[in-house]
């Protein structure tokens, strides 16, 4: 795509747009969400919803109309018209001021923040910052920076670059023993988690989002079009393995959670959820591929 066809300046009306949608925290919703993660949860805390559910709540309920050839809503409305076909779920930042509780009616209250351009190894990419605030009847209990970046499409028979949102990790696993459910070395961590990357989880976790991106389930489109290896395990779903991993650890979900994509986690085999305290009392964690790659990184505080 020729960059001229990328203009900021267009681009940048749409920094401070809005929108709001409402939801209910439902019990259906946390039985579907219990048991699409289960058993890879946090125990449960009397009176609070499930760390990581926000990001169930209140989808974009577009029409078929509206869906363009990727699964996606169609741009140009709420987020900035960008003439780059591939979006990805980069990274971002959760705070938790109070946790939500079954029953909530919930207002998530969204503007645009951002919007960059950079040029990367697969060529010029757009970054789209979008702020978030889930607020209860009792008040803000989440705020939320997400970011997401669009990117061409890849070349033939190339493999999909790694997020652009971080570097890859420079601490790779350690040598040890192997972990019966990869080949890759496990690693040193406080607790490790072994999920299976199922076509069937994806499935769940998509209808719980109303996420129809159809690298997720298409697999002729996830190969074909886009250049993966195999179907791709959402971003949110990851950050929510590893927020609920991180809450098992901490005694409680943390008040900051800061996550990022590394490289595409592809979907078939078995991958780690694996969190390791740090000196300064925070924690460490990230998902991790059977060969041993790792996937997404995040760091939780209290």
């Amino acid at each position: 795509m020729e960059n001229a066809a990328l203009e900021l300046s267009a681009l940048e009306q749409w920094i401070g747009r809005t929108r709001e949608h409402a939801d209910t925290l439902t019990p259906r919703l946390i039985d579907a969400y219990r048991a699409t993660l289960a058993p890879n949860l946090a125990g449960a805390t009397p009176g609070e919803a499930p760390p990581a559910i926000h990001w169930c709540l209140a989808p974009e309920a577009a029409e078929a109309s509206r869906i363009g050839a990727d699964g996606h809503p169609v741009t140009g409305d709420f987020l900035p018209p960008i003439p780059l076909p591939r979006r990805m779920w980069a990274g971002g930042c959760v705070e938790t001021i109070a946790p939500l509780q079954p029953g909530d009616p919930v207002m998530r209250r969204s503007r645009i923040g951002a919007i960059t351009r950079k040029e990367g190894r697969s060529g010029t990419l757009c970054f789209v910052t979008v702020e978030h605030e889930f607020t209860t009847e009792r008040g803000p209990a989440i705020r939320e920076r997400q970011d997401l970046v669009y990117r061409d499409v890849a070349p033939p028979a190339a493999k999909p670059a790694s997020s652009p949102a971080a570097d890859p990790a420079s601490d790779k696993p350690r040598t040890g023993a192997m972990d019966a459910a990869t080949s890759a070395p496990a690693p040193q961590c406080d607790l490790m988690w072994s999920v299976p990357a199922s076509p069937v989880l994806l499935f769940r976790y998509s209808a719980l989002t109303f996420n129809s991106h159809r690298i997720h389930y298409d697999l002729p489109y996830a190969t074909g079009t886009e250049g993966y290896a195999g179907l791709v395990v959402h971003g949110p779903l990851q950050a929510s393995l590893l927020l609920n991993l991180a809450a098992t650890i901490g005694g409680g979900t943390p008040r900051i959670f800061d996550y990022r994509g590394v490289a595409p986690l592809i979907a078939g085999g078995t991958f780690l959820v694996c969190g390791r305290r740090q000196t300064d009392g925070s924690l460490r964690c990230w998902t991790q591929s059977a060969a041993g790659e790792k996937c997404m990184e995040a760091t939780a505080s209290w």
